[in-house]
């Protein structure tokens, strides 16, 4: 067996370069001193997984400079902390990506999210770190728009080596210790250590980039059960019959054959257009609209991720201008008024292309359509604990969304 196969892990260098990135990032270093660390020869470089184990190449170790380990200490924790098994897990399973190939493509794109802005001030960037400009890819994204917009191929050769472990596309590694093995953190540990990290990112926000930013506001809104009824209500509607139906003559029917002399146009079915209307009148609380910029995003995904067929469109009395969704955070909600939400589903009708589903998000104190609007319509409910009954007027009616309505309430009740 040659020297090279027989370096011990130098762990006195591996530490040193962990509090290196916790004093260049202090606001990871809860979750940079929560990774157990396990010497591996058959990892390529350092990988994590889901439980928060780290797996160290001796040999790289030895290889790299404390600064560029540093980099890497941060790029592996960021993995964990952004749940990119997790969602990795969930990409594969919508939207069908199976195999090595794909995962590939996952640990890439997840590494896009992160190095986009990860390195500088303090935090060298490590020899070959995947950065979008690499792909000719806009920095700013997610794992789940990155994995739409390359796929494996010249750029990309030079990237097979790449393997940051089930920590960073869920598919388990041979080398993983799994659930059963040592040193593990519980799913408690791991929610604790987001939490902790989150709080530090919040309590400076001026020294923290957008991307952390980000991630923080959305740690401090877990997934709850009526985010899933809200997204699986705008998925039902959005696949509903007749939604997104349109016939074309660029594909002829397979009828046409039965009708000498004549050519009958095809059905073709193409992704749905979504239109959010959110409330923006003074009875919408700042935090309520800030929930409703993250359900905004959940809508997104709820279509396949589709961004460009997403639009907002806030209004209080009267309809305002209606956005494309780039990003969530950059919409600008206007208002401050009365309610009539009225005025919002005929500005969002009126759109074209028109949209196949209208999601409101309101707290349900508006005048209603009369009549059911030509789009399926999800109400997202901001829940009100006193209402203003009128106990002396025995024909009076509490503001409720209308039947033809499918409505999730949003938060406890």
């Amino acid at each position: 067996m040659t020297a090279a196969h027989t370096v011990p892990l130098d762990l006195d260098k591996l530490f040193a370069a962990r509090l290196h990135a916790a004093r260049a990032r202090p606001y990871l270093a809860t979750a940079l001193f929560a990774l157990h660390v396990v010497a591996s020869r058959q990892v390529p470089t350092m990988a994590v997984d889901q439980h928060w184990r780290c797996y160290v190449s001796p040999r790289f170790v030895d290889c790299i400079p404390v600064e560029e380990l540093a980099g890497v200490w941060v790029h592996e924790v960021s993995h964990l902390l952004r749940d990119h098994h997790g969602r990795g897990d969930r990409v594969a399973k919508e939207r069908g990506l199976t195999g090595p190939g794909e995962r590939l493509r996952m640990n890439i794109a997840a590494d896009c999210e992160i190095n986009d802005d990860v390195f500088g001030d303090g935090l060298a960037k490590p020899e070959g770190a995947v950065e979008p400009e690499l792909l000719g890819l806009a920095p700013g994204e997610l794992m789940e728009d990155y994995l739409r917009q390359f796929g494996l191929g010249p750029r990309t050769q030079g990237l097979v080596w790449l393997d940051c472990g089930s920590g960073a596309d869920g598919l388990a590694r041979a080398w993983d210790l799994g659930s059963d093995g040592a040193h593990g953190l519980s799913v408690q540990e791991r929610d604790a250590v987001r939490f902790r990290v989150a709080e530090g990112i919040t309590g400076q926000p001026g020294t923290v980039p957008q991307g952390w930013r980000r991630w923080a506001e959305q740690a401090f809104h877990p997934p709850q059960p009526w985010r899933e009824l809200l997204g699986a209500a705008v998925r039902s509607a959005a696949s509903a019959g007749g939604v997104g139906e349109d016939y074309t003559y660029g594909r002829p029917s397979r009828r046409s054959a039965g009708v000498p002399g004549a050519i009958l146009p095809s059905l073709r079915r193409r992704p749905p257009r979504v239109c959010v209307i959110v409330d923006t009148s003074g009875s919408v609380s700042d935090a309520e609209l800030g929930s409703a910029l993250l359900e905004v995003t959940a809508i997104s995904r709820a279509v396949g991720g589709r961004r460009d067929l997403v639009s907002v469109l806030p209004c209080d009395a009267a309809a305002r201008i209606v956005h494309p969704l780039c990003r969530a955070e950059d919409i600008p909600l206007l208002g401050g008024g009365g309610t009539d939400l009225r005025a919002g589903f005929t500005r969002a009708l009126r759109a074209r292309p028109r949209p196949d589903v209208v999601v409101v998000l309101t707290d349900g104190q508006t005048p209603w359509p009369t009549a059911r609007p030509s789009a399926r319509t999800v109400v997202g409910l901001f829940p009100r604990h006193r209402r203003s009954y009128r106990e002396n007027d025995p024909d009076y009616r509490p503001v409720v969304p209308p039947a033809w309505a499918r409505v999730v309430t949003i938060g406890p009740a």
